[in-house]
């Protein structure tokens, strides 16, 4: 159904779960259990299109654990320090205001923080 060029522009989606953390949760709710991709895909509501790049992501970053054609969760630690990290980063965001990308890549043009020029090369020893 389509909605307001309004309702579209004020929409904030940063409080829609991404495909990893659909994965994730129902892997957590079931991590007694391996599933085929497509019935992780089915489960928790992810794109067939999209379930391969997903689990590939997480189990990059050991989150997931693959043994064709199966996953099943991957070290519960990795999986806790992702997490903190997404709440805290959620948490800076609502107190601080997002980040914006363009401000990091302008930042980065301008010499950021310190005022050295982003590409500026630093003299070798001995040569000014």
């Amino acid at each position: 159904m389509p909605i307001s060029i309004d309702e579209f522009e004020s929409r904030d989606d940063r409080d829609e779960p991404t495909n990893a953390e659909r994965v994730l949760r129902f892997l957590v709710r079931n991590r007694d259990r391996a599933f085929k991709a497509s019935e992780i895909a089915d489960a928790a509501g992810v794109s067939e299109n999209s379930i391969h790049p997903v689990l590939k992501r997480l189990g990059e970053r050991d989150l997931v654990r693959h043994k064709p054609p199966y996953w099943a969760l991957g070290d519960l630690e990795a999986i806790r320090s992702a997490s903190i990290f997404r709440s805290t980063a959620a948490f800076l965001d609502a107190e601080l205001g997002s980040e914006s990308r363009e401000t990091w890549l302008e930042a980065a043009r301008d010499g950021g923080a310190d005022g050295v020029e982003a590409d500026d090369e630093e003299p070798e020893d001995g040569e000014e």
